[in-house]
């Protein structure tokens, strides 16, 4: 593991400045390899992280393990909350890690020489131990590893919109294989069911492919 102040300044070079919540990420990336005994910055996959917010506090995360969405080693769980699950996919171990309800309060007592609160918890996060800034849990996924990882290249498509749908990701409803967006409602709407004034296609069997995209 490379030293913290190396971490901390690749994760500012990203944002062209360090924040709090960058250094709450980089000390929960380092920590979680000590608890799961795994060499982070990870050169393999071995490692999923799922983060339970978005925005800086991320990329310090990935600096720190070299998970990335890109990889396909880190997911996003939106729940609003600085906290992170890290699995260790081969020994089926997973370890959730969220900060220290006094941490903020605690940082002052590591920065003494600070202007106010954000500087206190900027310094404070970095020297406090992490016993101290952050609670670790012992959790189980309510999804199987294999499901959350699926297979590259596993393709289907939409028995109602007729959009391909990759990694495993379908819905199975009364026999029919269904996005999300068409099972559940997604985060958008079309009016009238229309793709830029053309109508959608709609497709009555699935076709499930291995072929590589």
């Amino acid at each position: 593991m490379p030293p913290l102040p190396t971490l901390l300044a690749q994760s500012a070079e990203m944002h062209r400045h360090l924040c709090p919540r960058q250094v709450l990420g980089v000390r929960m990336g380092v920590y979680a390899g000590e608890l799961l005994g795994l060499e982070l910055p990870q050169n393999n996959k071995r490692l999923l992280t799922i983060i339970e917010t978005d925005g800086c506090f991320t990329d310090g995360v990935s600096v720190a393990t070299n998970c990335w969405v890109g990889r396909r080693t880190l997911r996003v769980e939106d729940y609003g909350k600085v906290a992170a699950t890290f699995v260790d996919t081969e020994a089926g171990r997973a370890v959730r890690l969220v900060p220290h309800l006094t941490a903020r309060s605690r940082a002052f007592d590591y920065a003494p020489e600070a202007n106010g609160k954000w500087e206190a918890q900027l310094l404070g996060y970095q020297r406090m131990p992490a016993p101290e800034l952050l609670a670790a849990q012992i959790v189980h996924l309510r999804v199987p590893i294999a499901a959350i990882v699926s297979r590259p290249g596993l393709k289907t498509h939409c028995d109602f919109c007729g959009e391909e749908i990759m990694n495993g990701r379908e819905i199975l409803r009364e026999g029919a294989a269904l996005c999300r967006a068409c099972a559940d409602g997604g985060y958008y709407g079309l009016p009238m069911g229309t793709v830029w004034g053309v109508a959608a296609p709609r497709v009555t069997q699935s076709s499930a492919t291995n072929e590589q995209p």
